[in-house]
């Protein structure tokens, strides 16, 4: 089965996301507004991912621990989190093996430090942006974890 793009015409499988003609969304997307305690729910969701602290007080505090928006973003960034710590150790181990090799062995370690510090970077920053859209972008595993959280309370 196919639809069609009602702004270009243009067919594609029912499953397709975005139109390939045109790049117009086929599917909508989910967005909270409103507010949850003395913070909207946005601001709220995107604070989550600034440190662990936020993260861990708004699933103690009463009214933020109910709100599901604001306890799916606070779960994903703690697992952010700790996939950092973790990626960061190995990279810590594996650098500390590799930088014995002459010449190469330091380079190696600060290329692959910084890209991985770079895309670390670049994935809080897009889930930071889509918290404050209302979005909720769940991440492969982490995302998975913090889903399931969210629909246990």
């Amino acid at each position: 089965m196919s639809i069609s793009c009602p702004q270009c015409a243009v067919s594609m499988p029912e499953t397709a996301a975005y139109c390939p003609g045109c790049g117009r969304a086929m599917a909508t997307v989910e967005r909270v507004h409103g507010a949850v305690g003395a913070l909207p729910e946005t601001l709220a969701g995107a604070l989550a991912y600034f440190t662990i602290i936020p993260a861990i007080l708004f699933l103690l505090i009463e009214p933020y621990s109910k709100n599901r928006f604001l306890r799916f973003h606070s779960f994903q960034s703690l697992g952010l989190s700790l996939v950092a710590l973790i990626v960061g150790a190995l990279l810590r181990v594996v650098g500390f093996v590799v930088f014995f090799i002459p010449m190469l062995g330091p380079l190696l370690v600060w290329l692959v430090s910084g890209i991985v510090i770079l895309a670390f970077f670049v994935l809080w920053a897009v889930l930071v942006v889509k918290a404050l859209q209302g979005e909720m972008l769940k991440l492969p595993v982490v995302g998975d974890f913090a889903e399931r959280q969210t629909t246990e309370a």
